[in-house]
């Protein structure tokens, strides 16, 4: 017995990391007490309604994203949220757009209508159009003058970028023990983990696309037609404009298999007729909104610090955004309800974010950043930064969460795991060191700060994403449930801690980086 002890001791000793410093204060009782009213008295379905299918979908600076505002804000209040708010985040260079009217039809060599949606920030029709359409294929400014004088108030339907490929993979599906333990094995991304990426040859080819746009609109063309995505999927997208600039021509996204025939006739030399009527409205709408709302904190020592939850409000506008990202909105917004029906007292603040901007470059949460956390010109840190405690963020879908990623944060990673242990029979247990991308919590971790995202199970995440398909019925209302408990349990042990969680430290090629932030 002695000898046993004494291994353990100098274990210990040699050890400390693995052992001195790992006990985390897991409240069993109120994790008892989330999952009791997570589970059994879930506003999960009735959050997804409303913010899909009344509220719309919720473009950047668009009249849907600005009535998501007002919902989402109203709610917040009657859950009894406190400090609730629409705050301006960003200055938004292409102004307000909406879609007020899609169609589009192939009326010879026989009729067929197409599902249709507009490119965003892209002009009008002048009413109904009716003609023959063209293909056009640029490849270089010389194809620019074969085509110059040619395409005045036609329908132009661009080349196909992407066909169709038999897929044997299934469109939902849930992580498998082994893959969970592959994500767990932690791998250094290499600076040329991306391929040969050939810089200049992007750039040339962004120069082209430019001058494609400009040219097109100089010469008057009335519709272009695109093709993308696939299955009468419809994918969304954005055309370059800023506010005051002419109003790019009207640009329609069509599913690879419409486009794709439209390509082949015209091809085979078969005439092609067609007829669109696109209506879309710009308006001055110069800002970036994140909706922010607050559960106070309460001890007078920490009560300043926050622990921050939240996921991207706005959405495309094909469908109405429904995994991408209502479904972390609505998961953020029950863990809020959750945690202010059980009428706790958390010592630090509990604040939620929904932001705005997110899928034209994380316009919402840097622009947070910017008023919180670090001036933007001098990069000086301010208070906010010292009060960060932790963001959890949730965009990837409306899968269950399986555990969460790092972000190489060697500190926190057996905190997360003594957290996530409750939930071990709820299958989120993973905890990887893994750095995960493309969501607002990279607007926080190059500052060295302990934002993370989940890892979920993909589902139909290629169905939905970006698409007129992203709708109420891409969302899972169990792993949604699920989700939000989590978040409610890991937030509130957060807000508990006698520590701040622990960051990374900011190192010195990282100052350099940040300089790119």
């Amino acid at each position: 017995m002695k000898k046993i002890l004494l291994s353990v001791l100098v274990l210990a000793f040699f050890l400390p990391g693995a052992i001195v410093g790992q006990t985390e204060n897991v409240d069993l009782e109120m994790v008892y007490k989330i999952k009791q009213e997570g589970l059994k008295n879930s506003q999960i379905a009735d959050l997804s309604f409303w913010m899909t299918d009344f509220v719309g979908p919720r473009l950047t600076a668009s009249n849907g994203k600005k009535a998501a505002d007002e919902w989402t804000s109203k709610r917040m209040k009657e859950y009894g949220l406190e400090n609730v708010r629409v705050e301006k985040a960003r200055d938004f260079s292409r102004g307000g757009w909406d879609n007020l009217k899609s169609y589009a039809a192939m009326t010879a060599p026989y009729y067929c209508n197409f599902a249709v949606t507009p490119v965003a920030w892209t002009g009008s029709t002048k009413g109904l159009v009716k003609g023959k359409a063209v293909l056009i294929d640029i490849k270089s400014e010389a194809d620019l003058e074969k085509l110059k004088g040619t395409l005045k108030n036609k329908i132009a339907i661009m080349p196909t970028v992407s066909g169709y490929d038999v897929s044997f993979e299934p469109l939902a599906s849930r992580y498998t023990d082994e893959e969970l333990a592959e994500i767990m094995i932690y791998r250094q991304r290499s600076r040329g983990a991306y391929g040969d990426f050939d810089r200049e040859a992007f750039m040339r080819q962004r120069q082209l696309q430019r001058q494609i746009s400009d040219f097109l609109l100089n010469e008057g063309v009335a519709v272009l037609v695109n093709g993308s995505g696939s299955f009468n999927v419809v994918r969304s997208g954005g055309g370059n404009y800023s506010a005051g600039e002419k109003e790019p021509p009207a640009s329609i996204n069509l599913s690879t298999e419409a486009h794709g025939r439209l390509v082949r006739l015209l091809q085979h030399n078969v005439d092609v007729e067609m007829e669109v009527d696109i209506r879309n409205s710009f308006y001055d709408s110069p800002a970036v909104t994140n909706v922010i709302g607050e559960i106070p904190g309460t001890d007078p020592d920490l009560k300043d610090q926050v622990v921050l939850i939240g996921g991207h409000l706005d959405s495309w506008h094909g469908g109405t955004g429904a995994a991408d990202n209502a479904s972390g909105c609505i998961v953020m917004m029950e863990a809020m309800r959750i945690l202010k029906s059980l009428n706790i007292n958390p010592r630090r603040t509990i604040r939620i974010a929904l932001w705005g901007g997110e899928e034209q470059g994380l316009h919402g949460s840097r622009g947070y950043v910017e008023k919180y956390l670090q001036d933007p010109e001098t990069r000086d840190f301010k208070d906010g930064y010292k009060n960060f405690a932790l963001y959890l963020n949730m965009d990837n879908g409306t899968g269950k969460f399986r555990g969460i990623y790092t972000q190489e944060n060697e500190m926190i990673a057996p905190i997360f795991e003594q957290m996530l242990k409750p939930f071990a029979d709820m299958e989120c247990t993973t905890v990887t060191k893994r750095n995960t991308s493309g969501t607002d919590h990279q607007s926080f971790d190059p500052l060295g700060l302990p934002a993370f995202q989940f890892i979920q199970d993909e589902i139909e995440y290629g169905r939905g994403y970006h698409t007129n398909m992203d709708t109420y019925e891409r969302l899972v209302m169990p792993d949604l449930q699920h989700n939000a408990v989590v978040v409610a349990a890991m937030a509130y042990h957060a807000a508990m801690r006698d520590e701040m969680m622990p960051r990374k430290p900011i190192m010195e090629s990282m100052q350099r980086n940040r300089s790119r932030f």
